[in-house]
């Protein structure tokens, strides 16, 4: 397993230095893993992905018992269009199967569906499916789960660019009056704060294109374990690992000693 924690800088979501508190309020989690779960079992991939969201239902309720209060997963990059079109098919059915049979139950359980993303490439039926799901969990008041399906970072970025500068058309005449706050506010996931805790399963260590502004100064967590086999105790490791962290953002640990004393 390796883990890492990002460099040191200025931080302008937080504000201030702090020190990693026992729960994050908010995990990322690249699901990586499931093909290939499938592949060591000589199961078809489908399998994997099936498996893969019993450890999504399974991790929603792992991050509802340890306080978490926000969950966002990576189900769908842009780049995924590059797969095989008979496992896009199969990753389409098996999300429109998830947000139709889970809508009620994460409502019943005070959960919040958001789905981010360029949702234009989707078909119209999975688009009303999105807008349904989000719909009937829309009063909950608990974990916010965010989806992000046809998402990537870059894109991201361009989109919040774009949208700034067509309701501010002064900043396209003196872009030096950008700053971070207003490009931030027009991320697709602005109503989240950045996240604390990045996961990612299946022994890869990259980010893959996945929030590239929020994950700034957040703590990386990388694990071997395939994405069906993410239990409730490798979560628990990963909370571990996460709370020995210092999270300096640009200050010393001298500075955050003196602040905590004070």
């Amino acid at each position: 397993m390796f883990k890492s924690s990002p460099s040191e800088g200025t931080d302008s979501h937080h504000g201030a230095a702090n020190t990693a508190s026992k729960v994050p309020e908010h995990i990322a989690i690249v699901m990586d893993g499931n093909g290939r779960w499938a592949t060591q079992r000589f199961l078809p991939r489908v399998a994997g992905h099936k498996k893969g969201v019993d450890a999504v239902r399974e991790t929603v309720k792992n991050c509802a018992r340890r306080g978490v209060k926000y969950l966002t997963l990576f189900a769908f990059s842009s780049e995924n269009w590059r797969r095989p079109i008979d496992e896009v098919n199969i990753l389409m059915g098996l999300f429109a199967m998830a947000l139709e049979k889970e809508a009620n139950e994460l409502a019943k359980n005070n959960v919040r569906l958001r789905v981010v993303g360029d949702l234009t490439a989707f078909q119209p039926k999975l688009r009303e499916l999105i807008s349904k799901a989000e719909l009937i969990t829309q009063n909950s008041t608990g974990l916010v789960l965010t989806v992000a399906a046809n998402y990537g970072g870059r894109w991201d970025i361009v989109q919040a660019t774009q949208k700034l500068v067509s309701e501010h058309p002064e900043f396209a005449q003196n872009p030096l009056k950008i700053t971070e706050a207003d490009l931030a506010a027009k991320l697709v996931m602005a109503y989240a704060p950045e996240p604390d805790l990045f996961i990612r399963t299946g022994g890869e260590h990259r980010v893959s294109n996945f929030l590239l502004w929020q994950l700034a100064y957040t703590e990386y967590y990388f694990t071997d374990v395939f994405w069906p086999d993410f239990d409730a105790q490798a979560f628990d490791d990963a909370i571990r690992a996460y709370s020995g962290r210092e999270r300096r953002f640009g200050q010393t640990s001298q500075q955050l000693l003196v602040a905590t004393q004070a």
